[in-house]
Formats: structure tokens, C-alpha cells, sequence
């Protein structure tokens, strides 16, 4: 069974397990490495891997095709992406991204949604150019002064102040006081011809395998993670991997509903039938 996630320490922490052939009953993965920009567009082409993880903000584009699994995720609180800059007078004035180039990790991401949903109500007259590119070339990019400000995602959040980078604003701080809602990520997504409640099971064991044996994936985990250290890794885990992650429950479910209904209101996202999220 084809499957595609990211290489981050969320992904392969809760996936190991199931990657290694230790969830009983589980067919074997086939597991591509990919950044959420190119499994995002895998979901939207015929054709793609069975199972995938993608951007929250992504599903109304797959829904027809894929359906959204409770459990695997990414998804919380306090774990919001971040917008930085490298002027430090402009930490916590969103003013200052008006006509500014920002940079994006995706034009699908739950990140880039979150962004233009915030920037709509904070950022009078508007950004200007939005660059995409692959997540862990934003900060030196906005380091380097190629581009005036970087959405940032996954551990960007801990290692930012090594490039010399200022916080401008947490989008997720700003979901959170708007809705009080956790904040939806990343989903993992399957083919609807699948036994879906089966896959579900074998993905939710994988996520308690890894919590029960947190030492099995140390090795997948670092081998992955890019050159970051251990420390960094646990608190990328710590922070992304939850409850959530076990199952979404009615409160993920509606945080998830309510960030694809208010984008679809605003034109950001394709009208869809709430029904297919469950």
C-alpha cells in the first residue's frame, strides 16, 4: 500500500510503527518522503498513493476522491505557523506586511489559509507577492533579505532566533482567540474505495505503538529529520503529536469545519459537502 508523508518527526514518529511492519494485520507501506506542497498536489492528481498526508486547507480540493481519517493528524493548540521577519520593529505590527513579499510553504497549505484569513482582517491594503517554496529554505530566505517576511511551519517554531528572525505575528495565537478553537494542520487522507474504519485502526495503533515504545523510533525519527537535533525532534513530537492525533474527536471535527466553511464563505477554498469531512 502506497503512502506518502513528510520526512518531519511527527510524521515518521507516528507512522514508524506501521512503516516497520509492527501493527499486526497491517499491509505493508510503500512510504514516500515529501514535502506537504507536493502531497498536496499528489491528492489533487488521479493516480495518487493510497494513503497521503495533506493540508487541512487542501481537503476540498479531494474530498471526492479521498476521505479524511480521524486520526494521524496534525492537530492543536499553541502550534500555530508563524510569520517572520528579519526588521525586528516590526514584531507585532502586521501593518508592516502591507505590499511586502512574503514567502509560503504552500498555495494549499493550512498555513497559507490561516495567513489570508489573518492578513484580510489585519494587513490594511493587503500583502504583496506571495513566493512559494520548500519550508526549510523561508528562513534564510527572509535572513538573507531575498524576501521581506516568511510563513513558517513545524520546528521553525523553536530554531527561528538562530537565524536572527523576529516574530510578526502566531496565526495560531490569532485562530485560537477568534475561535477558541485547536487548530487544524495536517490530515491524513485515504482512498474512499478502501476499508477506511480498518485503515483508521491501523493508523491509530501505529500512534499508541509510538507513544507505548517512544524509544522504537529514535533512529527513523533522526535519520529524517533534516539535521535537527534530538532535542528539537522531541519538542517537534511533543508539540504536534496529541490526543488529536489519536482521534479528532467532535471538537476537531468542528475546528476543521469551521476553518473550511469560513474559507469557502471568503472564496479561498471550493464549496463542498460538509458530509464528506466524516
Amino acid at each position: 500500500m502506497k503512502i506518502a508523508y513528510s520526512p518531519c518527526p511527527n510524521d515518521t514518529f507516528v507512522f514508524h510503527a506501521w512503516a516497520h511492519g509492527l501493527i499486526p494485520g497491517a499491509p505493508e507501506l510503500d512510504v514516500m518522503y515529501a514535502d506537504i506542497d507536493i502531497t498536496n498536489s499528489l491528492a489533487a492528481n488521479p493516480g495518487g498513493p493510497e494513503i497521503l498526508k495533506i493540508s487541512y486547507a487542501a481537503l476540498p480540493w479531494v474530498l471526492k476522491e479521498y476521505a479524511l481519517l480521524p486520526c494521524g493528524g496534525a492537530l492543536g493548540r499553541g502550534c500555530g505557523p508563524l510569520v517572520l521577519t528579519a526588521n525586528q520593529e516590526a514584531a507585532g505590527n502586521p501593518a508592516a506586511l502591507a505590499g511586502k513579499k512574503v514567502a509560503v510553504p504552500s498555495e494549499r497549505s493550512t498555513a497559507y489559509l490561516l495567513f489570508r484569513l489573518w492578513a484580510a482582517q489585519n494587513v490594511p491594503g493587503g500583502v504583496g507577492e506571495i513566493v512559494v517554496m520548500p519550508f526549510h529554505e523561508i528562513m534564510p530566505a527572509v535572513r538573507d533579505g531575498k524576501i521581506d517576511a516568511g510563513l513558517v511551519i513545524h520546528e521553525a517554531r523553536f530554531t527561528y532566533q538562530n537565524f536572527g528572525l523576529t516574530l510578526l505575528a502566531d496565526m495560531g495565537n490569532w485562530w485560537e482567540s477568534d475561535t477558541g478553537l485547536p487548530i487544524p494542520l495536517g490530515a491524513i487522507i485515504a482512498k474512499r474505495s478502501l476499508d477506511l474504519d480498518e485503515i483508521a485502526n491501523w493508523a491509530r495503533a501505529s500512534v499508541e505503538y509510538a507513544w507505548a515504545h517512544p524509544e522504537a523510533s529514535q533512529d527513523y525519527v533522526m535519520c529524517h529529520a533534516q539535521e535537527m537535533s534530538p532535542d528539537v525532534a522531541k519538542q517537534h513530537i511533543d508539540l504536534y503529536v496529541n490526543e488529536f492525533t489519536r482521534d479528532l474527536g467532535d471538537k476537531g471535527y468542528e475546528a476543521v469545519t469551521s476553518l473550511l466553511s469560513r474559507a469557502a464563505k471568503e472564496g479561498l477554498v471550493p464549496e463542498f459537502d460538509l458530509s464528506l469531512l466524516k
